[in-house]
Protein backbone atom coordinates (compact mmCIF):
# COMPACT_ATOMS: atom_id res chain seq x y z
CA UNK A 1 0.00 0.00 0.00
CA UNK A 2 1.22 3.47 -1.01
CA UNK A 3 -0.40 5.79 1.70
CA UNK A 4 0.52 8.73 -0.49
CA UNK A 5 -1.78 7.93 -3.27
CA UNK A 6 -4.71 7.63 -0.12
CA UNK A 7 -6.63 11.24 -0.59
CA UNK A 8 -9.70 12.85 0.64
CA UNK A 9 -12.13 12.83 3.58
CA UNK A 10 -15.67 10.67 2.61
CA UNK A 11 -18.52 10.61 4.94
CA UNK A 12 -20.95 7.51 4.66
CA UNK A 13 -24.54 9.30 4.32
CA UNK A 14 -26.86 7.33 5.93
CA UNK A 15 -30.68 7.14 5.07
CA UNK A 16 -33.53 5.47 5.86
CA UNK A 17 -36.76 5.19 3.78
CA UNK A 18 -35.41 8.76 2.21
CA UNK A 19 -34.91 10.46 5.39
CA UNK A 20 -31.09 11.35 5.70
CA UNK A 21 -29.99 10.90 9.49
CA UNK A 22 -28.96 13.98 11.16
CA UNK A 23 -25.78 12.28 12.18
CA UNK A 24 -24.30 12.39 8.73
CA UNK A 25 -24.94 15.75 7.95
CA UNK A 26 -23.03 16.62 11.27
CA UNK A 27 -20.12 14.32 10.07
CA UNK A 28 -20.32 16.38 7.20
CA UNK A 29 -19.46 19.03 9.49
CA UNK A 30 -16.86 18.22 11.12
CA UNK A 31 -15.18 16.49 8.03
CA UNK A 32 -15.12 19.71 6.20
CA UNK A 33 -12.89 21.37 8.76
CA UNK A 34 -10.98 18.44 8.64
CA UNK A 35 -10.77 18.24 4.77
CA UNK A 36 -9.84 22.15 4.46
CA UNK A 37 -6.80 21.31 6.84
CA UNK A 38 -5.50 18.44 5.02
CA UNK A 39 -6.54 20.45 1.14
CA UNK A 40 -8.75 17.92 0.19
CA UNK A 41 -11.98 17.28 -1.03
CA UNK A 42 -14.88 15.99 1.02
CA UNK A 43 -17.03 13.52 -0.83
CA UNK A 44 -20.56 12.27 0.87
CA UNK A 45 -21.57 8.54 -0.33
CA UNK A 46 -25.32 8.12 -0.67
CA UNK A 47 -26.57 5.25 -1.44
CA UNK A 48 -30.40 3.89 -1.43
CA UNK A 49 -32.95 3.50 -4.20
CA UNK A 50 -34.57 6.72 -5.93
CA UNK A 51 -32.45 8.73 -3.07
CA UNK A 52 -30.83 11.05 -5.54
CA UNK A 53 -32.47 14.00 -4.68
CA UNK A 54 -30.67 13.80 -0.69
CA UNK A 55 -27.67 14.47 -2.89
CA UNK A 56 -28.80 18.76 -2.96
CA UNK A 57 -29.07 18.31 0.88
CA UNK A 58 -26.02 17.12 1.24
CA UNK A 59 -24.37 19.37 -0.90
CA UNK A 60 -26.09 21.93 1.42
CA UNK A 61 -24.39 20.70 4.46
CA UNK A 62 -20.35 21.13 3.14
CA UNK A 63 -19.95 18.29 0.69
CA UNK A 64 -17.29 18.90 -2.37
CA UNK A 65 -18.81 16.03 -4.27
CA UNK A 66 -21.68 13.42 -3.93
CA UNK A 67 -21.38 9.86 -5.20
CA UNK A 68 -24.97 8.27 -5.36
CA UNK A 69 -24.93 4.95 -5.40
CA UNK A 70 -28.67 4.19 -6.94
CA UNK A 71 -29.65 0.62 -6.77
CA UNK A 72 -33.21 -1.61 -6.51
CA UNK A 73 -30.91 -4.10 -3.85
CA UNK A 74 -29.89 -0.73 -1.72
CA UNK A 75 -33.47 0.45 -1.30
CA UNK A 76 -33.47 -1.53 2.01
CA UNK A 77 -29.63 -1.83 4.29
CA UNK A 78 -27.78 -4.71 4.08
CA UNK A 79 -24.18 -5.36 5.36
CA UNK A 80 -23.28 -7.66 1.93
CA UNK A 81 -25.03 -5.03 -0.18
CA UNK A 82 -23.79 -1.88 1.32
CA UNK A 83 -20.56 -2.98 2.23
CA UNK A 84 -19.48 -4.65 -1.72
CA UNK A 85 -20.17 -1.10 -3.12
CA UNK A 86 -18.72 0.94 -0.15
CA UNK A 87 -15.38 -1.28 -0.40
CA UNK A 88 -15.63 -1.63 -4.41
CA UNK A 89 -15.61 2.75 -4.83
CA UNK A 90 -12.90 2.96 -2.04
CA UNK A 91 -10.68 0.46 -3.85
CA UNK A 92 -11.05 2.50 -7.33
CA UNK A 93 -10.79 6.30 -5.56
CA UNK A 94 -8.51 5.53 -2.10
CA UNK A 95 -9.74 7.73 -0.07
CA UNK A 96 -7.67 8.84 2.95
CA UNK A 97 -10.15 9.16 5.48
CA UNK A 98 -13.85 7.40 5.61
CA UNK A 99 -16.32 8.67 8.72
CA UNK A 100 -19.29 6.71 9.80
CA UNK A 101 -22.20 7.67 12.30
CA UNK A 102 -22.27 5.42 15.22
CA UNK A 103 -25.64 4.50 14.80
CA UNK A 104 -26.95 0.95 14.84
CA UNK A 105 -26.49 0.71 10.62
CA UNK A 106 -23.28 2.60 10.83
CA UNK A 107 -22.40 0.22 14.03
CA UNK A 108 -22.76 -3.02 12.02
CA UNK A 109 -21.30 -1.46 9.20
CA UNK A 110 -18.60 0.62 9.71
CA UNK A 111 -16.48 -2.93 11.00
CA UNK A 112 -17.17 -5.15 8.10
CA UNK A 113 -15.98 -2.14 5.57
CA UNK A 114 -12.67 -2.25 7.79
CA UNK A 115 -12.06 -5.80 7.88
CA UNK A 116 -12.81 -5.89 4.17
CA UNK A 117 -10.66 -2.98 3.42
CA UNK A 118 -7.68 -4.52 5.93
CA UNK A 119 -7.50 -1.15 8.07
CA UNK A 120 -8.23 0.21 11.44
CA UNK A 121 -11.35 1.47 12.65
CA UNK A 122 -11.58 3.99 15.80
CA UNK A 123 -15.83 3.00 17.03
CA UNK A 124 -17.62 5.44 19.06
CA UNK A 125 -15.33 8.76 18.98
CA UNK A 126 -16.12 11.85 20.94
CA UNK A 127 -13.48 13.59 19.04
CA UNK A 128 -11.33 13.89 16.20
CA UNK A 129 -8.33 15.75 14.89
CA UNK A 130 -6.00 15.13 11.69
CA UNK A 131 -2.33 15.60 12.05
CA UNK A 132 -1.48 17.83 8.58
CA UNK A 133 2.42 17.00 8.61
CA UNK A 134 1.40 13.02 7.58
CA UNK A 135 -2.21 13.25 7.01
CA UNK A 136 -3.26 10.58 10.14
CA UNK A 137 -6.29 11.23 11.35
CA UNK A 138 -6.45 11.14 15.34
CA UNK A 139 -9.60 9.93 16.57
CA UNK A 140 -10.44 10.16 20.21
CA UNK A 141 -12.78 7.70 22.35
CA UNK A 142 -13.66 6.60 25.89
CA UNK A 143 -11.34 4.15 27.02
CA UNK A 144 -11.57 1.88 29.99
CA UNK A 145 -15.42 2.64 30.94
CA UNK A 146 -14.99 5.92 30.31
CA UNK A 147 -12.15 6.52 33.11
CA UNK A 148 -10.20 8.17 30.64
CA UNK A 149 -9.91 9.04 26.71
CA UNK A 150 -7.63 7.53 24.29
CA UNK A 151 -6.35 9.11 21.35
CA UNK A 152 -5.83 6.33 18.23
CA UNK A 153 -4.38 7.00 15.00
CA UNK A 154 -4.02 4.17 12.07
CA UNK A 155 -0.99 5.23 10.62
CA UNK A 156 0.42 2.56 8.59
CA UNK A 157 -3.15 1.74 6.36
CA UNK A 158 -5.70 3.16 4.44
CA UNK A 159 -8.47 4.41 5.16
CA UNK A 160 -8.54 5.61 8.36
CA UNK A 161 -11.61 4.93 10.22
CA UNK A 162 -14.05 6.08 12.53
CA UNK A 163 -17.50 5.85 13.90
CA UNK A 164 -18.96 8.72 15.90
CA UNK A 165 -21.72 9.41 17.82
CA UNK A 166 -24.81 11.47 16.67
CA UNK A 167 -24.90 14.79 18.59
CA UNK A 168 -21.06 15.19 19.26
CA UNK A 169 -20.63 17.64 16.29
CA UNK A 170 -22.98 20.96 14.51
CA UNK A 171 -24.10 20.87 11.15
CA UNK A 172 -22.74 23.57 8.77
CA UNK A 173 -24.74 25.11 5.75
CA UNK A 174 -22.72 26.38 2.39
CA UNK A 175 -23.34 26.88 -0.99
CA UNK A 176 -24.50 23.84 -3.05
CA UNK A 177 -23.29 25.18 -6.34
CA UNK A 178 -20.01 24.64 -5.66
CA UNK A 179 -20.84 20.22 -5.13
CA UNK A 180 -20.17 17.74 -7.78
CA UNK A 181 -23.00 15.10 -7.91
CA UNK A 182 -21.67 11.94 -9.52
CA UNK A 183 -24.41 9.08 -9.85
CA UNK A 184 -21.72 6.07 -9.42
CA UNK A 185 -22.33 2.54 -11.49
CA UNK A 186 -23.38 0.11 -8.85
CA UNK A 187 -21.90 -3.70 -9.37
CA UNK A 188 -24.47 -5.59 -7.47
CA UNK A 189 -26.37 -8.59 -8.22
CA UNK A 190 -28.95 -10.22 -6.26
CA UNK A 191 -26.50 -13.62 -5.26
CA UNK A 192 -24.19 -10.47 -3.59
CA UNK A 193 -27.19 -10.32 -0.95
CA UNK A 194 -27.35 -13.40 1.21
CA UNK A 195 -30.36 -12.03 3.54
CA UNK A 196 -33.47 -10.45 2.17
CA UNK A 197 -35.95 -8.00 4.15
CA UNK A 198 -39.22 -9.67 3.96
CA UNK A 199 -41.08 -6.93 5.96
CA UNK A 200 -40.35 -3.72 7.94
CA UNK A 201 -42.04 -3.54 11.19
CA UNK A 202 -42.11 -0.37 13.11
CA UNK A 203 -42.47 0.13 16.60
CA UNK A 204 -45.45 1.53 18.21
CA UNK A 205 -43.76 3.53 20.94
CA UNK A 206 -43.89 7.41 20.40
CA UNK A 207 -39.88 7.88 21.21
CA UNK A 208 -39.13 11.69 21.23
CA UNK A 209 -35.14 12.22 19.86
CA UNK A 210 -33.45 13.45 23.14
CA UNK A 211 -30.61 14.64 20.88
CA UNK A 212 -32.62 17.57 19.71
CA UNK A 213 -34.24 18.88 23.02
CA UNK A 214 -33.67 22.15 23.91
CA UNK A 215 -34.64 21.44 27.56
CA UNK A 216 -33.95 17.93 29.25
CA UNK A 217 -34.96 16.54 32.60
CA UNK A 218 -32.77 13.44 33.33
CA UNK A 219 -32.71 11.19 36.55
CA UNK A 220 -30.95 8.46 37.81
CA UNK A 221 -30.80 5.99 41.06
CA UNK A 222 -31.75 8.77 42.97
CA UNK A 223 -35.12 9.28 41.83
CA UNK A 224 -36.05 6.39 43.64
CA UNK A 225 -38.62 4.70 41.92
CA UNK A 226 -41.02 4.96 38.30
CA UNK A 227 -43.52 6.97 39.90
CA UNK A 228 -41.08 10.06 40.62
CA UNK A 229 -40.28 9.83 37.53
CA UNK A 230 -43.75 11.68 36.52
CA UNK A 231 -42.62 14.54 38.66
CA UNK A 232 -39.80 14.71 36.08
CA UNK A 233 -41.97 14.17 33.14
CA UNK A 234 -44.36 17.00 34.28
CA UNK A 235 -41.41 19.50 34.84
CA UNK A 236 -39.77 18.43 31.38
CA UNK A 237 -43.57 19.45 29.88
CA UNK A 238 -43.65 22.57 31.85
CA UNK A 239 -40.29 23.48 30.15
CA UNK A 240 -41.50 22.40 26.80
CA UNK A 241 -39.03 19.47 26.89
CA UNK A 242 -38.60 15.84 27.12
CA UNK A 243 -37.31 13.57 30.08
CA UNK A 244 -33.94 11.40 30.16
CA UNK A 245 -32.45 8.85 32.41
CA UNK A 246 -28.82 7.38 33.59
CA UNK A 247 -28.20 4.01 32.70
CA UNK A 248 -29.01 2.85 36.36
CA UNK A 249 -32.64 4.44 35.82
CA UNK A 250 -32.51 2.60 32.55
CA UNK A 251 -31.85 -0.85 34.23
CA UNK A 252 -34.27 -0.18 36.83
CA UNK A 253 -36.96 -0.08 34.36
CA UNK A 254 -38.09 3.28 35.11
CA UNK A 255 -37.95 4.88 31.75
CA UNK A 256 -37.20 3.45 28.24
CA UNK A 257 -33.54 3.07 26.74
CA UNK A 258 -34.33 5.67 23.89
CA UNK A 259 -34.17 8.19 26.37
CA UNK A 260 -30.55 7.05 28.17
CA UNK A 261 -27.57 9.83 27.84
CA UNK A 262 -24.45 9.36 28.47
CA UNK A 263 -21.16 6.79 27.23
CA UNK A 264 -23.66 3.89 26.28
CA UNK A 265 -26.84 5.80 25.30
CA UNK A 266 -27.23 9.06 23.16
CA UNK A 267 -25.34 12.36 23.55
CA UNK A 268 -26.96 15.79 24.05
CA UNK A 269 -26.37 19.54 23.70
CA UNK A 270 -29.37 21.06 25.36
CA UNK A 271 -29.82 24.80 26.06
CA UNK A 272 -31.03 23.35 29.65
CA UNK A 273 -29.66 19.57 31.15
CA UNK A 274 -31.53 19.43 34.94
CA UNK A 275 -29.94 16.37 37.03
CA UNK A 276 -32.34 14.88 39.43
CA UNK A 277 -30.65 12.03 41.73
CA UNK A 278 -27.99 11.56 39.27
CA UNK A 279 -24.55 11.21 40.63
CA UNK A 280 -22.32 12.45 37.66
CA UNK A 281 -20.52 8.92 36.83
CA UNK A 282 -17.61 10.27 33.86
CA UNK A 283 -19.86 8.24 32.05
CA UNK A 284 -22.77 10.08 31.87
CA UNK A 285 -21.19 13.38 31.88
CA UNK A 286 -19.66 12.11 28.43
CA UNK A 287 -22.91 12.30 27.23
CA UNK A 288 -24.02 15.92 29.09
CA UNK A 289 -21.41 17.94 29.70
CA UNK A 290 -21.56 20.00 26.46
CA UNK A 291 -25.05 21.47 27.93
CA UNK A 292 -25.17 25.10 27.45
CA UNK A 293 -26.84 25.14 31.34
CA UNK A 294 -26.46 22.14 33.70
CA UNK A 295 -29.11 22.57 36.92
CA UNK A 296 -28.14 19.46 39.61
CA UNK A 297 -30.48 18.54 42.26
CA UNK A 298 -29.59 16.18 44.46
CA UNK A 299 -29.35 15.09 48.69
CA UNK A 300 -25.77 14.87 48.45
CA UNK A 301 -23.65 17.95 48.15
CA UNK A 302 -20.49 16.11 47.04
CA UNK A 303 -21.91 13.78 44.03
CA UNK A 304 -19.29 14.66 41.10
CA UNK A 305 -22.54 15.90 39.25
CA UNK A 306 -22.87 18.60 41.46
CA UNK A 307 -19.29 20.15 40.80
CA UNK A 308 -19.83 20.78 36.87
CA UNK A 309 -23.11 22.00 37.09
CA UNK A 310 -24.06 25.68 36.86
CA UNK A 311 -26.52 25.71 39.01
CA UNK A 312 -26.22 23.02 42.30
CA UNK A 313 -29.32 22.67 44.60
CA UNK A 314 -28.95 20.39 47.60
CA UNK A 315 -32.40 18.74 48.47
CA UNK A 316 -34.91 16.01 47.92
CA UNK A 317 -36.22 16.38 44.45
CA UNK A 318 -39.35 15.15 45.55
CA UNK A 319 -39.85 18.45 47.17
CA UNK A 320 -37.59 20.32 44.77
CA UNK A 321 -38.77 19.76 41.64
CA UNK A 322 -42.71 20.42 42.15
CA UNK A 323 -41.30 23.96 43.30
CA UNK A 324 -39.61 24.22 39.81
CA UNK A 325 -42.83 23.00 38.00
CA UNK A 326 -44.46 25.53 39.89
CA UNK A 327 -42.18 28.51 39.28
CA UNK A 328 -41.94 27.53 35.14
CA UNK A 329 -45.92 27.86 35.50
CA UNK A 330 -46.11 31.22 37.16
CA UNK A 331 -43.55 32.65 34.47
CA UNK A 332 -45.00 31.28 31.92
CA UNK A 333 -48.38 32.82 32.62
CA UNK A 334 -47.05 36.10 33.12
CA UNK A 335 -45.88 36.51 29.84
Amino acid sequence: MNIADYKGVWVFAEQREGQLQKVSLELLGEGRRIADELGVKLTALLLGNNIETLAKTLAEHGADEVLVADDKNLEHYTTEGYTKVICDLATERKPGILFVGATFIGRDLGPRIAARLSTGLTADCTSLDVDVTNGDLLATRPAFGGNLMATIACPDHRPQMATVRPGVFAKITTDPSKCNIEKVNVTLDDSDIRTKVLETIKSKKDIVDIAEADFIVAGGRGVGNKENFTLLKELADALGGTVAGSRAAVEKGWIDGAYQVGQTGKTVKPQIYIACGISGAIQHVAGMQDSELIIAVNKDDSAPIMKIADYAIVGDLTKVVPELIAQVKEIKSAE
